[in-house]
C-alpha cells in the first residue's frame, strides 16, 4: 500500500557533517556521505520517486534507435511540481542544509531535480560539467545524487574526476561523445584521481558544478534509480546566457527571469537560510 502524503517521513532534522568531511568536499569537489537517508525513509521514498519517474518517462525507443545521451539514462525534470510527494523528498530541509555546508554559503535555493534512471544494459554517461549548462553567476553550486537502490561500480556509479573543480569552466562542450574523449584526455593528461565506490540506497554524493564527472554503463539486470537535487546559492543574479543551452536553462528552471536578474522564480524557492 502506498503510503499517506501525511505519512511520508519527515526529512527536515539535521544530517551531522564533520568538519573533516567539509574541507574534504573543499579539496575533492565531491564527496559520498552515508546514510543520508536511512533505510525505512528510502524505502518509503523509492516507492514514491519511482512511481512518479516512471508515470512521466516519455522515453519508448529500443535502447538501439538511441543516442548515446539517450542509452545513459532516463531523465525525467522537475518531479517536485507534478507530485507533492516528491515536493516533500525534493524540498527537504535536510538535504539543503548540507548543501549550504558543504559550499560555506547562508541559504541554498532549489535549482531542479532529476530522476537519473539508468536501465539495466544502458549505455555510460559522458564526462562533462554540469554547469556549463547553468545560467548562474557563481560557483556556489552543487548536485546531490541519491540512489534508491543499492548500487554497485558496474550498475554505473557516479564517477568523479578529483579535484577538476578547480579547473572552473572547461569550454562549451555539452554532454555528448565529444565531451567524453575530449575530458577524458584532460583527465588522464593532467593525472586527476578518478574515483568511484559502490553506495547503498539512502548514501548520497555530492558535488560542484564544475567538478568533472561520468558513469559507466549498467552492466546488471536491474534498472540504476537515482534521485538528484541541484542547489545553488541564494542571493546570486544569473549570467546572460552565451550559448544554447544556458538560454533553455533560464528559460525552463528560472522562468521570466531575464539575464543579469537575480536568481529567483516561483520555481526555485528557498530551502535553508541560517536566518
Amino acid at each position: 500500500m502506498s503510503a499517506s502524503l501525511e505519512s511520508l517521513p519527515d526529512l527536515s532534522n539535521d544530517y551531522p557533517l564533520s568538519e573533516e568531511q567539509i574541507a574534504a568536499f573543499r579539496k575533492q569537489g565531491h564527496i559520498m556521505l552515508p546514510g543520508v537517508c536511512t533505510v525505512s525513509e528510502i524505502e518509503v521514498y523509492r516507492e514514491v520517486l519511482n512511481r512518479a519517474a516512471y508515470h512521466y518517462s516519455r522515453e519508448t525507443r529500443p535502447m538501439e534507435e538511441r543516442d548515446t545521451y539517450g542509452k545513459a539514462f532516463l531523465q525525467i525534470m522537475n518531479l517536485w511540481v507534478k507530485d507533492d510527494a516528491v515536493k516533500k523528498y525534493v524540498l527537504a530541509r535536510r538535504f539543503a542544509k548540507i548543501a549550504a555546508q558543504l559550499m560555506g554559503v547562508k541559504g541554498v535555493r532549489l535549482y531542479h531535480d532529476q530522476a537519473l534512471y539508468k536501465e539495466a544494459h544502458g549505455g555510460h554517461t559522458p564526462w562533462h560539467q554540469d554547469q556549463y549548462y547553468w545560467p548562474l553567476d557563481t560557483d556556489n553550486t552543487i548536485t546531490m545524487w541519491m540512489p534508491l537502490v543499492d548500487v554497485s561500480v558496474d550498475m554505473g556509479a557516479l564517477t568523479f574526476a578529483t579535484g577538476s573543480h578547480g579547473e572552473g569552466f572547461l569550454g562549451h562542450v555539452a554532454i555528448s561523445d565529444e565531451s567524453h574523449s575530449a575530458w577524458d584526455n584532460l583527465v588522464k593528461e593532467r593525472g586527476y584521481p578518478v574515483h568511484n565506490e559502490p553506495m547503498k540506497a539512502g548514501d548520497c554524493t555530492f558535488h560542484t558544478g564544475w567538478t568533472l564527472h561520468m558513469a559507466p554503463g549498467n552492466n546488471s539486470d536491474q534498472n540504476r534509480e537515482v534521485m538528484t537535487v541541484i542547489y545553488y546559492e541564494d542571493g546570486v543574479d544569473t549570467l546572460v546566457p552565451d550559448n544554447p543551452n544556458r538560454q533553455n536553462d533560464l528559460e525552463g528552471w528560472l522562468p521570466g527571469v531575464q539575464g543579469g536578474e537575480l536568481a529567483v522564480s516561483p520555481l526555485n524557492p528557498l530551502l535553508y537560510s541560517e536566518e
